[in-house]
């Protein structure tokens, strides 16, 4: 699945509802509250603080595809092209870090 048809996924989905997309505030403040879930379970598998015995097991694949719902319901509700946009910024990456670590020799 190519990200338009992941744009064109949730745009079907959200359509459906008569609220349609959040405001731009409420949906970034809906991927910050996505991002700490994702935080905190990072930090519970790798990092110093685990949940508590009581707390249930999350997944980390699960709280990644949170987050990438919310991106892509921002960028549909602000017409942008989310496929375009990443092409841009690997270009972007290609050109101002091709020399900036060291490449892997087969």
């Amino acid at each position: 699945m190519e990200i338009k048809d992941w744009q064109k996924t949730v745009d079907d989905w959200i359509s459906q509802f008569e609220e349609g997309y959040w405001h731009p505030t409420s949906m970034m403040l809906r991927l910050t509250e996505e991002v700490g879930e994702l935080a905190r379970e990072i930090n519970h598998q790798y990092g110093q603080k685990p949940k508590k015995p009581t707390e249930p097991e999350g997944n980390l694949a699960l709280e990644m595809a949170d987050i990438i719902f919310i991106i892509v319901c921002m960028a549909n509700s602000l017409q942008i092209d989310l496929e375009q946009a990443f092409k841009d910024t690997m270009n972007k990456y290609r050109l101002r870090d091709s020399d900036r670590w060291t490449k892997k020799h087969d």
